[in-house]
């Protein structure tokens, strides 16, 4: 990889401009090199991933929302009326929504409900159970839900993906992400926060419930053993996801606060996974900067957003392809019949 940084590296300093002048651009230029073991790297195609699921611990009144907005947010993306439809439509994006477990039975068949992106059909459960009350998920459908997980992986690769991208859909998510955490070593008061827009009085609530669920279960702080206990089959499908890029050459790039935290759990299991993993941006949500800053991870862009479904992560991902495309496309000092001074200027 140390080859491959150098002649990266080599090729920047090559184009008509001064050396280091695109900044971050050309850091994600070097990563995404070293990704995919090519100088320069190369984006034909890029894909996003929203794993949809709903999260038992939302019975215990920790979020404004219904359970049943899981299933009608998946239904309208399929339709093309949410958030990441226009954001991942306008930055060329392809998406994949993922059932990775929404309550309420199966949706009706694609012929029927006409998706506008691929719709990916990889329940495990109907929801995860209440970690408040048990174990949220049986050793069985963890094991399985990370399996599912590393196909999509492999998905990606056969979809022809330089890039790819993970997002996240379902009420209770937040309150899942937080108690991972928690059981992993983290302050309930570092991140837990208000998810939906909730109050005082909620918010509190929810830091106590996510607080007793975590000693209750009381899991060793090992990455499978966590989400067993206190996830749900969408968070260990991402980890999973995250997981099976290792190897393949596919960069992917995370969005906020609860894919982050299945993140951290496929970095538990696996350090290594920094390597081929960029922030997209840093949400508003209270806990993401420590925990990005655990996998030793720099958001591409600070946008206050907390909508979830993957919108940070194609805006990012997007900064992340522009500097990949300078790259591939500047002339070189030579080709351009520029001179080269061979210094490092802030201007020519």
């Amino acid at each position: 990889m140390e080859n491959i940084k150098a002649l990266m590296e080599k090729h920047l300093d090559n184009l008509t401009k001064p050396r280091g002048s695109l900044g971050m651009l050309e850091t994600y230029c070097v990563k995404m090199a070293e990704i995919q073991g090519q100088v320069p790297p190369k984006i034909d195609k890029k894909g996003i991933y929203v794993f949809a699921g709903d999260h038992g611990i939302a019975d215990e009144g920790v979020s404004l929302y219904p359970r049943e907005v899981t299933r009608q947010m998946v239904l309208n993306i399929l339709a093309g009326g949410a958030g990441i439809n226009a954001l991942a439509g306008g930055t060329g994006w392809e998406i994949a929504l993922v059932d990775a477990g929404v309550r309420g039975g199966d949706f009706p068949p694609d012929g029927e409900i006409r998706p506008v992106c691929r719709f990916l059909r990889e329940r495990i459960t109907g929801g995860s159970r209440n970690s408040y009350r048990e174990a949220a998920l049986t050793a069985g459908e963890t094991g399985a839900a990370l399996e599912r997980g590393r196909a999509l992986a492999k998905d990606a690769a056969e979809a022809g993906y330089g890039l790819t991208a993970v997002g996240d859909l379902g009420i209770g998510n937040t309150s899942t992400a937080a108690a991972l955490l928690v059981a992993a070593g983290f302050s309930a008061g570092d991140v837990v926060d208000r998810g939906t827009g909730i109050d005082n009085a909620m918010l509190e609530h929810k830091r106590q419930i996510v607080e007793e669920a975590v000693r209750r279960r009381n899991p060793p702080r090992d990455g499978e053993a966590i989400l067993r206990e206190l996830g749900s089959a969408d968070f260990a499908m991402m980890a999973g996801f995250i997981l099976g890029l290792e190897g393949r050459g596919i960069a992917c790039v995370l969005d906020g606060f609860p894919v982050s935290s299945a993140a951290y759990i496929a970095w538990l299991i696996n350090p290594k996974v920094s390597d081929w993993l960029f922030a997209g941006h840093l949400s508003k949500v209270a806990g993401h900067k420590p925990l990005l800053e655990r996998m030793g991870l720099e958001p591409v862009v600070n946008l206050e957003m907390r909508l979830g479904e993957g919108t940070g992560a194609v805006l990012g991902g997007h900064i992340v392809e522009l500097g990949v495309l300078a790259a591939r496309n500047m002339a070189s000092f030579a080709d351009a019949h520029v001179t080269d001074t061979g210094k490092d200027e802030k201007n020519f």
